[in-house]
């Protein structure tokens, strides 16, 4: 896979440059992951729901075509589009969004964090009181009561066109987070999100970077023969 660092970038161009890129692909085409930070900006996923962006204020809002509801990109965060031929990878969506969270849970770990899923709302998980804390999800039965305890760090929205991947996923590192407050992070009301400096992890961009770029790396070596 060939890592590159964009640096921060505007979001829109990025999206356009990950369209064409997957649009002009081939079965020879080496993967490629894009590493990133983009000024203030809402994007809105393909079923979108218009209420669940609040108060966007001054913040751009971008529609997309990755699934997912609404999010925040912002200055601080660690943006990351896995450019990925899934065939070639011998593996689907399901087994694709699993290694994403396993290089997240892998990255946050290596900070003394344990990262959580919950099922059926992909991304990452902390709990803000106890962020090294190895204790299990209890799995409430209350819908309205699943994300108890729990803070979201990193975000998912992926889209795959022809076997292959663009969009990506989104690590929180050292952010404002007054911009979470003007949306439903992810669809859903009232959900708490942190970063890591919020949980007392001190580490700058690069570093961030650099260890999720070496996790995600990692979970889409292809081996040869």
């Amino acid at each position: 896979m060939i890592v590159k660092s964009l640096g921060r970038v505007e979001y829109l161009p990025t999206l356009e440059a990950m369209r064409a890129f997957t649009a002009a692909r081939h079965a020879d085409t080496p993967d490629e992951l894009w590493l990133c930070e983009h000024p203030p900006t809402f994007t809105q996923g393909i079923a979108g729901k218009p209420e669940h962006l609040l108060l966007p204020g001054d913040i751009p809002v971008v529609p997309t075509e990755r699934g997912g509801q609404v999010t925040y990109h912002g200055p601080g965060q660690v943006t990351a589009y896995p450019l990925i031929d899934l065939r070639r990878q011998g593996i689907f969506v399901k087994e694709y969004v699993f290694r994403l969270e396993t290089a997240l849970i892998q990255v946050l770990d290596s900070y003394g964090v344990t990262g959580l899923r919950v099922a059926s709302a992909p991304g990452i998980y902390v709990r803000p009181a106890d962020p090294g804390g190895h204790a299990a999800l209890t799995g409430p039965t209350d819908p309205n009561r699943l994300f108890d305890g729990l803070a979201k760090i990193a975000a998912l929205g992926i889209k795959v066109s022809r076997h292959c991947t663009y969009h990506g996923l989104a690590l929180n590192v050292a952010m404002d987070l007054e911009p979470f407050q003007r949306i439903n992070p992810c669809g859903y009301q009232g959900l708490e999100t942190t970063s890591l400096d919020k949980i007392g992890v001190f580490t700058d961009w690069p570093t961030a970077a650099g260890r999720l770029a070496e996790r995600l790396s990692a979970q889409f070596e292809v081996s040869t023969p």
